[in-house]
């Protein structure tokens, strides 16, 4: 089992010295949440609130960074973990420009970034750069496509009904071979279809007990079955699906097919975190969950 976690809610001048503590404690990675824009007032049609659509667990002036920056930042201060986005929203972007950033985070890490996907749910964002929302499921697919190709090929030409460019040549290719790893987010059809289909992963929300996520794990495992999919598969949850606290939970997510866990650090500072907070998390879960955990 994996334990991964997130690091925002503090100062970005203290991110380096907190995933510098969580590389040392154990921690495998590293996710970043990403949202392009909000609207002043936002809408209730976030998809996994409690009951279904609601508001979402965020406010219009919830602080939000360029993902790959900040990755960029934390890569130049560690050595090991992985740096990975929860998710990043790839039909807002062309392609070429993701492949960019996402390429030069590769670099810079030594082979350490992990590209987690979503097509988005804020139909405003969409709205605000005049790409069309109701299409965006097809162009996430086409450009998971695209994203290989530049990341592998040595002339690379498109031209569907959703990018037009080439011939072109890219480089760097990633220091990951064969590519950079995609995990695909989302809990609707189409989400665990693409992630099975296409995703080297998928990063499961939303579901409220592990025989949900089983009956969600099932779609997507089949779907990569049938597309002829092979090689390692991550399955990413958040630790709010553990179905018991401690080490009992842990192992029932992944008894149930669960191969990385999302912690929440610092759970007694909700709301006003901190650094050293963090910090100290991170040594006791080590202490008392990653020692123990194969015990």
């Amino acid at each position: 089992m994996k334990f991964g976690s997130h690091i925002m809610g503090i100062s970005l001048r203290h991110f380096p010295a907190v995933a510098q503590a969580f590389e040392q404690n154990g921690i495998e990675s590293l996710w970043i949440p990403e949202h392009l824009v909000f609207p002043a007032n936002m809408p209730p049609t976030y998809p996994y609130a409690d009951g279904g659509p609601g508001l979402p667990p965020v406010t219009s002036d919830t602080h939000s960074y360029d993902p790959w920056a900040v990755l960029s930042y934390i890569a130049a201060t560690t050595t090991t973990i992985r740096l990975a986005t929860n998710v990043f929203v790839l039909p807002l972007r062309h392609p070429l420009a993701i492949a960019r950033s996402v390429v030069t985070v590769d670099r810079l890490s030594r082979g350490r970034v992990t590209l987690g996907a979503g097509v988005g749910w804020l139909e405003d964002e969409f709205n605000y750069v005049r790409e069309p929302f109701r299409t965006r499921g097809k162009r996430a697919d086409a450009i998971i496509g695209i994203l290989r190709q530049l990341w592998s090929e040595d002339v690379i030409e498109v031209h569907d009904e959703h990018f037009d460019f080439g011939p072109v040549k890219f480089q760097p290719k990633p220091l990951q071979r064969p590519s950079i790893p995609i995990e695909v987010g989302g809990a609707a059809r189409g989400a665990l279809l693409r992630a099975g289909r296409l995703g080297d992963g998928w990063i499961e929300i939303g579901a409220k007990d592990l025989d949900e996520f089983r009956t969600r794990l099932k779609v997507v495992l089949d779907a990569r079955e049938e597309a002829g999919r092979t090689g390692p598969f991550e399955v990413t949850v958040p630790i709010s699906l553990a179905p018991a606290p401690g080490i009992d939970g842990l192992r029932r997510l992944r008894d149930a097919g669960a191969t990385r866990v999302i912690m929440l650090p610092d759970p007694e500072a909700v709301g006003h975190p901190t650094a050293g907070g963090r910090i100290d998390w991170s040594k006791r879960f080590a202490d008392e969950v990653i020692a123990r955990f194969d015990d």
